[in-house]
């Protein structure tokens, strides 16, 4: 069975909700290893022991490596064609991600309009919401993505 692969500007319909497989669950690795790379060094993700002294109790996982895997797993759905992510704005955290949890996401098409400049491609407007395994809320985030229109007839 063949999988699609992203979408053309033509696929995208306003209001459409599209709800991305599999969700993932974050292990101490991956926030580990995104906090190492990215040389965010904050106590509160890396040291058990400090978090336990924090409103939280535990250790957060990193927001930006939240933030990514969200865009990561809406690539197959909504920017695996792109030319390019054109901006992130928006990007809000509403509740803390914690090791273990297991996070989905979804993204909701808001606009889309025709290059003013291209003739061959369009902008899409986009809000994508990542929940918890509980359902709980944890990040919403929007981008305009650059996506070619599919072939001529």
């Amino acid at each position: 069975m063949e999988r699609k692969f992203g979408r053309y500007w033509e696929e995208f319909r306003i209001g459409d909700v599209i709800r991305h497989w599999p969700g993932k669950t974050v292990t101490e690795s991956d926030n580990n290893l995104f906090c190492l790379l990215t040389m965010n060094h904050h106590p509160l993700h890396l040291d058990e022991n400090y978090s336990h002294s924090t409103d939280f109790k535990k250790r957060v996982v990193v927001g930006t490596y939240v933030a990514s895997l969200a865009v990561g797993m809406s690539v197959s759905d909504i920017s695996g064609k792109a030319i390019a992510n054109l901006d992130y704005e928006n990007i809000i955290h509403k509740a803390p991600v914690f090791i273990g949890d297991t996070l989905y996401a979804e993204t909701e098409i808001l606009e889309t309009r025709a290059s003013r400049t291209k003739l061959d491609r369009g902008i899409v407007f986009v809000e994508t919401r990542v929940r918890n395994q509980a359902g709980a809320l944890v990040l919403t985030m929007r981008r305009h993505i650059l996506v070619p229109k599919g072939k001529q007839q």
